[in-house]
């Protein structure tokens, strides 16, 4: 029985030539030399802000990431962190428990280590960078990308936001067949939505320019595994057995902020205006993240750019949805857990409180890459392993993941569907071309 639950092996570093080998050794000293740029770039301000205290600040943070990125391409061994944070306890914590997985190995280091987790560790590192630096410990250094991506999608931002006002007009005259193909098109909106993604470009431009809603016909045949049938069924079964008592909660963990934010948006409105769902819990990082990822900041950020944008459509969607807020009936929640190293199936474990609170909902999304990373461990699994088995016992609530496949891992698959994609596109897997609609029930 052993060897048929035995995982397979981490994606890492030590395999040269390997994507995670490529992104630890091109991707990620260049995402922190931006980093530092971005430092420098705002020195004038610190010194506006907090005088001298500020320029010393950010030179010591500088002094940090510069070693940091070094130690990075001379792969050093990784060291505990130096930081009061809450967290960094529960990080020093799991450094020793990879040196006890390396048996003597040697020390964990960046590129013998598992790729997942020296990933998470440089975005905690850049992190402690600032947080030992006040008065610039509150600096959010990936920030300015994320404006620029939001203000850079206006286009497609504003088509979406009219597409939806002018759907609400009509939404409770729609029967279930039309409501079925309104849920279907904004999910696919929400899974390509998440092709914005600048930690994948080191942070280059990757805003979206063009009406996601234009192409969505001929992106059908991308989506590798479609489970929007079951999700479907989920819900409006959920709504069927609701009483006056009980309520449909569907949470959204949350992946970039820009564009791809404002499709989450929109998708959790329509399932409230659609009467799919009573309330919506959204979870979002507590820490600057992998370039892109939405914090608290971000949130409320995006909901109030809407609110005062001088196109109508914008600023309806903004009002109500700050409404939504102000009501409860959406929630924002940013567990320390989604920036731990650990893959999810540790959740029940580290975070009995977050388990305990995503068993309450009827519908787990999980949006992008990085979470389906953490879902599955972010191993070397056989393309046809069932979701289920992938998943290693993470089953708080019936869960989809909606990701454009941008890292070499992906599950359950038919019998020759990888094989077949990889004989005429050996990037298929990274080229985020590909997506996913992938679902487990939970029993």
């Amino acid at each position: 029985m052993a060897a048929a639950t035995a995982l397979p092996v981490s994606l890492s570093g030590r395999f040269k030539g390997s994507f995670a080998y490529v992104t630890i050794k091109d991707r990620l000293p260049q995402i922190l030399t931006r980093v530092i740029d971005t430092l420098h770039r705002h020195k004038n301000e610190f010194f506006e802000e907090h005088g001298e205290k500020g320029v010393e600040a950010e030179k010591r943070a500088i002094s940090f990431l510069s070693k940091l990125r070094n130690e990075l391409q001379t792969d050093k061994p990784l060291t505990p962190l130096g930081d009061e944070l809450a967290d960094a306890a529960e990080w020093n914590q799991y450094l020793d428990y990879q040196r006890n997985l390396s048996n003597g190995n040697g020390e964990p280091s960046w590129f013998q280590s598992p790729w997942l987790y020296v990933e998470c560790y440089m975005y905690r590192r850049i992190c402690s960078a600032l947080a030992q630096n006040p008065p610039i410990d509150n600096f959010d250094v990936f920030k300015e990308g994320k404006a620029q991506n939001f203000f850079e999608s206006q286009q497609a931002i504003i088509a979406l936001c009219t597409y939806f006002q002018e759907l609400l007009k009509n939404i409770k005259d729609l029967d279930e067949k039309q409501l079925q193909g309104e849920l279907f098109k904004l999910l696919q909106v929400a899974l390509w939505g998440n092709k914005c993604d600048l930690s994948f470009s080191a942070g280059e431009d990757s805003s979206q320019k063009s009406s996601a809603l234009q192409s969505l016909e001929d992106l059908i045949p991308y989506i590798l595994v479609n489970d929007m049938e079951k999700l479907w069924s989920l819900l409006i079964n959920a709504k069927k057995r609701t009483t006056d008592k009980s309520v449909v909660r569907v949470d959204i963990i949350l992946d970039n902020a820009g564009f791809e934010l404002v499709t989450d948006l929109v998708l959790a409105d329509f399932l409230l205006s659609s009467k799919l769902a009573d309330e919506i819990h959204f979870h979002g990082k507590s820490i600057p993240w992998y370039v892109s990822d939405t914090t608290k900041h971000d949130f409320n950020w995006t909901i109030k750019q809407l609110q005062s944008a001088n196109h109508m459509w914008m600023s309806r969607c903004g009002i109500n949805w700050e409404g939504n807020l102000k009501k409860g009936v959406w929630v924002y929640h940013d567990h320390m857990f989604w920036t731990l190293p650990h893959e999810f199936s540790s959740m029940a474990k580290v975070a009995p409180d977050l388990y305990a609170d995503l068993q309450k909902s009827n519908l787990l999304l999980f949006k992008g890459d990085l979470n389906y990373r953490k879902l599955t461990g972010d191993r070397k699994w056989e393309y046809t392993v069932p979701f289920y088995q992938a998943l290693n016992k993470f089953h708080p609530a019936p869960l989809c993941s909606l990701r454009t496949l941008k890292s070499d891992t992906q599950v359950g698959l038919k019998p020759g569907q990888g094989e077949q994609i990889q004989a005429s596109e050996p990037e298929w897997m990274i080229n985020g071309k590909y997506g996913v609609v992938q679902f487990d029930a939970a029993v």
